[in-house]
C-alpha cells in the first residue's frame, strides 16, 4: 500500500506541474492559426539563440507557447518514465525549463545535452533518475547547439555533428563539475548550475573563437503581450497557492516556518515542510516577482517569463519573502546610483535572478543582502561577453562570483543570524 501511495503522490505532482504547459498549448491555438504557429516554431528551433532573445519576438506568441508547453511536457514525461522523485530539484528544473523555453531553449537544441547526461549515467553507472534534474538545468548551454548549427553559416553536414558533439559534451561533464564547484561559493548561490554553466560557456566560447567562430550576442525583445503574460502568471501562481492550501490540510498553517531557513544550499522545503508549504511558497514568491516587475514599470516578455518562473521555481530550495527582499532593495538602490534603466528588460531580469543570493541575507541579515544585490547588478551585465551569450543563466554565473567574493569576508566581519537553519 505504501508503494502505491508513493506512486500516486508522484503522479499527482506531475499532473500539477503539467497544468501550465497544457494550458499554454491550448492557448497557443486560441491565439494564433496552426499555420502561423508551425511557422513560428520553425523560426524558433532554427534561431541561433544567444543572449538576449525573446522567442515571442522571433516566432510569435503561438509558436512560443507551443514550444514552452511541449518542452515542459517532454521533461515531465522523462521524469515519469524514470520514476524519479518529484523533489525540489525536479520542480525547480521543470519550471526553469518552462520559463527559458520563452528564450533560448527549444524542442530541438536540448536533445544533445540530454544525450550527454544519459551517456554520463551509463559511464559512471549512476541512476539517471538521480541526476535528471541537473541534466535539465544543463540546458542553460543549449544555445551552443543552436549557434553551432545555425549561427555560423556552416554547412549542415558540419554544423549538425559539431553542434551535437558540443551539446553532448556539456551534458556529460555538468554533473561532476556541479558537485565540485558548489564548494567554491559555499552554497550561497542557489543557482549553482548557473555558475558551472558560466565556466563551461567561457571554455566553449574560447574553443569556438579559436576556430574563428565568434558568436555575436543579440538583443531582441517585445512588449506586445505584456498584459497577457502577466495574467497568465497570476492565474498559475494562484493555482499553486490553492493546491498548496489543499495539500496542507486546507490551511496555511506552518507557512511561517519557511522563515527559519537561511536558504543556503542544499535547503529542501519539500522534505522539511511538505509539498503544501512548498507550493504555497512558490505561488507567493511568484507574486513577489510579478509585483516587482509591475512596480518598476517593466514589461512581461520572454526573458521576464524565464526569470519569474525560475525564481519562483527555486523557492522550494530556500527562497522566502524575507531573504529575497534585501536583494531586491540592493538592486533597486543601485539603479539610482548609475545610468541603469530600472524598467529595462536586462535590469528587470537581473533584479529577479539576483535572488539567487538570498542565502546571504538569510544567514547574515539585511545589510549583507543589500550589498549582495548591489554587487550582483554591477557584475552581471559585464559577464555575457565572456561566454559570448552561449550561457542562458548569466545571472547564476554572476551570483556565483558575488558569493565567492562575499562569503569569506562575511565569515570574518559579520555575525551569522541565530536560530537560522
Amino acid at each position: 500500500m505504501e508503494n502505491i501511495f508513493e506512486l500516486k503522490r508522484k503522479d499527482m505532482n506531475l499532473i500539477i506541474l503539467s497544468v501550465l504547459p497544457i494550458f499554454m498549448i491550448l492557448l497557443s491555438f486560441l491565439m494564433d492559426t496552426p499555420k502561423n504557429i508551425i511557422k513560428g516554431l520553425l523560426k524558433i528551433v532554427t534561431n541561433p539563440d544567444v543572449l538576449l532573445q525573446d522567442y515571442i519576438a522571433i516566432g510569435g506568441i503561438g509558436g512560443t507557447l507551443l514550444n514552452s508547453g511541449l518542452l515542459a511536457l517532454i521533461c515531465l514525461t522523462i521524469v515519469y518514465f524514470l520514476n524519479a522523485e518529484v523533489n525540489n530539484t525536479i520542480i525547480s528544473s521543470i519550471l526553469t525549463i518552462t520559463g527559458f523555453a520563452f528564450m533560448g531553449k527549444n524542442i530541438l537544441n536540448v536533445w544533445p545535452i540530454f544525450l550527454g547526461g544519459y551517456l554520463y549515467a551509463l559511464a559512471t553507472k549512476t541512476k539517471l533518475k538521480d541526476i535528471v534534474g541537473i541534466i535539465f538545468f544543463a540546458t542553460t548551454l543549449a544555445p551552443v547547439v543552436s549557434m553551432t548549427i545555425f549561427g555560423f553559416g556552416l554547412p549542415l553536414y558540419i554544423g549538425i555533428p559539431f553542434g551535437t558533439l558540443l551539446g553532448v559534451t556539456v551534458g556529460f561533464v555538468i554533473v561532476p563539475l556541479s558537485k565540485h564547484l558548489i564548494h567554491t561559493h559555499s552554497g550561497y548561490n542557489i543557482y549553482n548550475i548557473g555558475f558551472v554553466g558560466g565556466l563551461i560557456g567561457i571554455a566553449l566560447a574560447s574553443i569556438l573563437r579559436a576556430f574563428n567562430l565568434d558568436p555575436i550576442t543579440m538583443y531582441k525583445v517585445t512588449s506586445e503581450y505584456s498584459n497577457f503574460l502577466r495574467i497568465l502568471l497570476i492565474v498559475f501562481f494562484l493555482f499553486l497557492i490553492l493546491v498548496g492550501y489543499i495539500k496542507n490540510g486546507n490551511s496555511f498553517k506552518g507557512y511561517s516556518n519557511v522563515f527559519k531557513y537561511s536558504g543556503r544550499l542544499l535547503t529542501t522545503f519539500i522534505e522539511e515542510l511538505g509539498y503544501g508549504i512548498a507550493y504555497i511558497n512558490i505561488g507567493i514568491m511568484g507574486f513577489i516577482c510579478i509585483a516587482y516587475v509591475s512596480f518598476v514599470g517593466g514589461n512581461f516578455n520572454g526573458p521576464v517569463m524565464a526569470a519569474i518562473l525560475t525564481c519562483a521555481g527555486f523557492s522550494p530550495s530556500g527562497k522566502n519573502p524575507k531573504n529575497v527582499l534585501p536583494i531586491l532593495v540592493g538592486v533597486y538602490i543601485t539603479t539610482f546610483l548609475n545610468s541603469f534603466d530600472v524598467a529595462s528588460t536586462n535590469i528587470v531580469i537581473a533584479a529577479l535572478f539576483a535572488m539567487t543570493l538570498a542565502p546571504i541575507a538569510g544567514v547574515y541579515g539585511f545589510v549583507p543582502g543589500v550589498i549582495a544585490g548591489i554587487l550582483h547588478l554591477c557584475i552581471s551585465p559585464n559577464l555575457s561577453s565572456v561566454h559570448a551569450g552561449l550561457h542562458l543563466y548569466n545571472n547564476g554565473f554572476s551570483g556565483g562570483i558575488v558569493a565567492m567574493i562575499m562569503a569569506p569576508l562575511l565569515e570574518i566581519f559579520f555575525k551569522k543570524k541565530e536560530n537560522i537553519i
